[in-house]
């Protein structure tokens, strides 16, 4: 399955807003580039798809921006459920899905019934640990392998 790689994104604190750029590093050590959560660990990358985001969006009868999901990476092109295990490939990067982001409470605080939406088939996305460390930039190949 392949797909394509959107738009990038970071915080550089906790609950802080998240910025985007068209292409970072991304370290097995620090994750996406600048982002205060890229530790080693499961959810080091955290990414969503640009489809089902699109369908949350249409069933909320709203317009936003991936970016209220506060994930690093949306992609397009591949679906993510029950992906835990596969691996993602970014440019030079690879990434292991190690499973669902659950959707919390910020999410409504972000907007009303925004969490319950994310919550059914990983609507929220995937959490991802760091294999192999590179650059990435918006329109790179993605693939699930």
């Amino acid at each position: 399955m392949k797909g394509v790689l959107k738009a990038i994104g970071f915080k550089k604190e906790k609950y802080g807003t998240i910025f985007t750029c068209e292409e970072a590093y991304v370290g097995l050590n620090s994750g996406v580039q600048n982002d205060i959560r890229g530790n080693p660990g499961k959810r080091q990358v955290t990414v969503l798809s640009e489809e089902t985001f699109n369908l949350v969006c249409r069933e909320l009868d709203a317009k936003l921006p991936w970016t209220i999901r506060r994930a690093n990476l949306l992609i397009s092109g591949i679906e993510l459920k029950d992906t835990k295990g596969r691996k993602i490939r970014i440019g030079e990067v690879l990434l292991e899905i190690t499973g669902e982001t659950d959707p919390c409470y910020r999410m409504d605080e972000q907007f009303d019934g925004l969490k319950n939406a994310l919550f059914p088939d990983w609507r929220g996305g995937v959490t991802c640990r760091v294999l192999a460390e590179g650059n990435i930039k918006s329109g790179d190949l993605v693939e699930l392998v």
